[in-house]
């Protein structure tokens, strides 16, 4: 093989792959054999789909050899968040104990997509059990283990998009696809140091995909730079007459937007609250950021962001798991919490959501207006970097920490990008996020673009997987 695919970007790789240099074949039994070797290391998989992603690599390589190539993701294996539909006998497990062997007969969209652009799935990756909607405050809480940070294993991947976060950072796939409800595809990314994009509501397709809160969940993908992410999320975007909710407008990536100076704001005050790695480092990536752009503070309403989204997130869930938690199949759960808290969220009453409703459109209106002047606003990715197995996380579902940027992100339905920032003391990653206006994503990921361009910390993996990749 001309060169070592693992670690390589996705654009790298599709040069790759177009130019012949190296086989879809030869690159997917790579990472089909990291996912099962390594894969167990850090509870990142639940189904490798080994006889499929070999038939479609085989169909890629006939593909690219007769001259038919279908863009940057031909060829490339992926791995999938196991929220996601897939026929053929793969189990969508939903990361729960009492769903693992339930198979369905079709493909979620965004499964289609990916294998109509000649993406070839190779993992069901694992998650949180229920993508954390039950109210779990501890690692374990999936019924494949805890996800654990290839940086460090004595921490925690992030959730609920566990297994993406950790099989991207520790090379076992070049990109996946999470979600996010609040929190799940930029924690993950925060914690594992890799780049996720929480895209607009309605720009992806959620049909076949668990459904944790209809107006907060969002399809994104996860890997190792903001041009991967642009380039995945051109394949996955567009309408789809089976989830009303997507947009009428399609998405072109716009990768040349990065040349060109930006205007970026900070929330006043939003590095409060977050621990001492995360304030540190974010305030010398925006050092660093004032290379490229100019930066001025954008003051918010004192209004009650996180409980806005925790009111309507848990008001939402309660109703779309309504039907399981009357049947007393929360007790099949992995973490103890998730068995009773469930039953908390039943008693919230319809004039608390109504008014969470009413509030968002006030959040809504203002958010929209502060950031009109500006590319994006940036922030912390998340309130901490990856915490101890062994120990609860603060959540800000649960109250125990105030996350502002993703309250109203998620309200609002914004999209957002979280990059690779630096390291604890501890040799833990941390990460910015860049926060842009309804069907910004061009702007964001370009300032994502510009940010790597003048930082090392993408370009950095574990060390300990490092030590068993052979040089390219």
């Amino acid at each position: 093989m001309a060169a070592n695919p693992v670690f390589l970007s996705i654009r790298s790789l599709g040069d790759l792959l177009r130019t012949r240099k190296v086989s879809p074949v030869e690159i997917t039994q790579i990472f089909l054999n990291r996912l099962e070797e390594m894969g167990p290391r850090y509870n990142a998989v639940v189904t490798v789909t080994r006889d499929l992603a070999l038939q479609q690599a085989k169909q890629a390589e006939s593909e690219i050899g007769s001259g038919v190539y279908k863009g940057p993701l031909h060829g490339i294996p992926y791995g999938a968040k196991d929220l996601l539909a897939t026929a053929g006998g793969i189990p969508t497990t939903w990361g729960a104990a009492c769903f693992r062997n339930r198979c369905f007969d079709f493909d979620a969209t965004v499964i289609r997509k990916l294998r109509d652009s000649g993406a070839i799935l190779a993992a069901k990756l694992a998650m949180v059990e229920l993508a954390g909607g039950m109210g779990y405050r501890q690692p374990n809480a999936s019924f494949t283990g805890p996800g654990i940070n290839p940086w460090d294993p004595t921490r925690w991947s992030g959730g609920s998009s566990s297994g993406p976060g950790s099989a991207v950072s520790a090379g076992l796939i070049p990109y996946a696809i999470g979600s996010e409800t609040w929190g799940s595809i930029l924690g993950p990314a925060n914690h594992c140091g890799v780049t996720g994009l929480r895209p607009t509501y309605g720009r992806v397709s959620r049909y076949g995909a668990m459904t944790l809160c209809w107006t907060l969940d969002k399809l994104g993908p996860i890997g190792l730079t903001a041009d991967d992410c642009g380039l995945i999320l051109q394949g996955i975007a567009g309408s789809d007459p089976k989830d009303p909710t997507t947009l009428k407008r399609s998405f072109s990536y716009d990768s040349g937007m990065a040349a060109r100076p930006f205007k970026l704001g900070i929330i006043r005050n939003v590095a409060d609250g977050t621990s001492e790695p995360m304030r540190r480092n974010f305030e010398a990536a925006v050092l660093k950021l004032k290379e490229i752009a100019t930066i001025d503070e954008v003051a918010l309403s004192d209004l009650p962001y996180d409980e806005i989204a925790r009111t309507i997130l848990f008001a939402e869930t309660s109703s779309a798991f309504e039907d399981f938690i009357a049947s007393g199949e929360t007790a099949s759960l992995t973490a103890p919490e998730d068995q009773y808290t469930p039953y908390t969220r039943m008693v919230l009453s319809a004039r608390d959501y109504i008014r969470a409703l009413r509030l968002r459109e006030i959040v809504n209106r203002e958010i929209d207006a502060g950031m009109a002047r500006f590319d994006a606003l940036v922030g912390p990715s998340r309130p901490t970097c990856a915490t101890k197995l062994d120990a609860d996380f603060p959540s800000a579902l649960r109250g125990a920490a105030k996350d502002t940027m993703g309250a109203i992100g998620n309200l609002s339905g914004l999209p957002a990008i979280s990059v690779p920032s630096g390291f604890s003391a501890e040799g833990v990653p941390t990460g910015i996020q860049f926060m842009g206006r309804a069907y910004e994503e061009n702007a964001i990921i370009a300032a994502a673009r510009a940010y790597q361009s003048l930082t090392p910390w993408h370009l950095r993996h574990p060390p300990e997987v490092l030590s068993q990749v052979p040089p390219g």
